[in-house]
């Protein structure tokens, strides 16, 4: 078996998250306080019991995912010993998920990457004044079709491609105007469902372009380390392993799309059959089954969970 392991974005937030691992693990907890204190804020707190409404705010929901993950790491690291570079082939991660797989292989410590998505979320959500930007899902089309349809309502304002999620699900981002055309050309034209998705911002189009500049600034200023497992980088799909080029791919992803099916097969290609998505939820392992029925995937973020694939180590 050739594992990579891949890291969720965002939408995988919910109240409780978090929970049941800090209560079952003390090392858990400890990634937990340090992310605390890292931000100078009881996220902890706000990710076990919410609200949710302040909870699902951009610059809180993108280091709480992040959280979960690192901590559900250090625990498959103290409690089963497990060793990455040598359990996986590759990590990525979708969108924020990319900074979670990063600090997982040692590029960013913890207590960075929190500050490091603190700051990206609170400039994704400041880059678009609220209600100006939009973001929507086109299913039953294919990535050029939807290209074409971004083009095209382009007429309305800034529309482009935002994720490749896979087969029959891309999702479009931009000015709502061009969001809302887009919708209607893809349902002209055969589209499944196209469906407005409830986010603060649109995220990964050129109107990201101010945030692109703030984490840019703050990726210069952070240490990167040498990764212990090369990355597969959202915006290229190509295997990455240099700090410098990495900083570069990041500040890239911020406006760029999210090659999500690409960077799948890329993993399949290079000899990975089987996906561990650490961290709440299950959207990438369901996503993964999706995009090739040859791939086995395993979402790892409960105490059942993680003992369960610890056995199988």
């Amino acid at each position: 078996m050739t594992r990579a392991f891949v890291y969720p974005g965002q939408g995988s937030q919910a109240v409780g998250m978090g929970r049941d691992v800090a209560e079952a693990f003390p090392c858990a907890r400890e990634v937990f306080e340090e992310i605390d204190a890292a931000l100078g804020q009881n996220l902890s707190k706000l990710m076990f019991e919410g609200p949710d409404e302040e909870l699902i705010l951009t610059e809180n929901a993108q280091p709480a995912i992040m959280a979960v993950s690192l901590a559900v790491m250090r625990v498959l690291r103290s409690e089963g010993g497990m060793d990455l570079a040598t359990t996986a082939s590759f990590v990525s991660g979708h969108s924020l998920g990319e900074y979670s797989a990063l600090a997982a292989a040692g590029c960013f410590s913890v207590a960075d990457t929190a500050r490091l998505l603190k700051t990206r979320g609170r400039a994704m959500q400041e880059a678009v004044a609220v209600g100006k930007g939009a973001m929507a899902a086109l299913m039953g089309l294919d990535l050029e079709d939807v290209i074409a349809i971004a083009a095209e309502a382009s007429t309305d304002g800034v529309c482009a491609t935002a994720n490749d999620n896979a087969p029959g699900q891309v999702v479009v981002s931009g000015d709502v105007a061009a969001v809302e055309r887009a919708m209607e050309i893809a349902k002209e034209k055969g589209a499944k469902r196209a469906m407005l998705l409830p986010v603060s911002a649109p995220f990964h189009c050129p109107l990201m372009a101010p945030a692109a500049e703030v984490m840019a600034g703050a990726l210069a200023r952070v240490a990167m380390q040498p990764v212990t497992v090369p990355l597969i980088a959202n915006v290229t799909a190509a295997e990455v392993t240099d700090p410098m080029d990495i900083r570069r791919l990041l500040v890239e992803q911020v406006t760029g799309m999210v090659r999500w099916r690409e960077c799948v097969l890329t993993m399949k290609d290079k000899g990975v059959d089987h996906l561990v998505e650490v961290g709440g939820g299950k959207v990438l392992a369901g996503l993964a089954r999706r995009i090739d029925k040859e791939l086995s995937a395993v979402s790892v973020g409960t105490p059942d969970g993680i003992e369960e694939f610890l056995k199988g180590l």
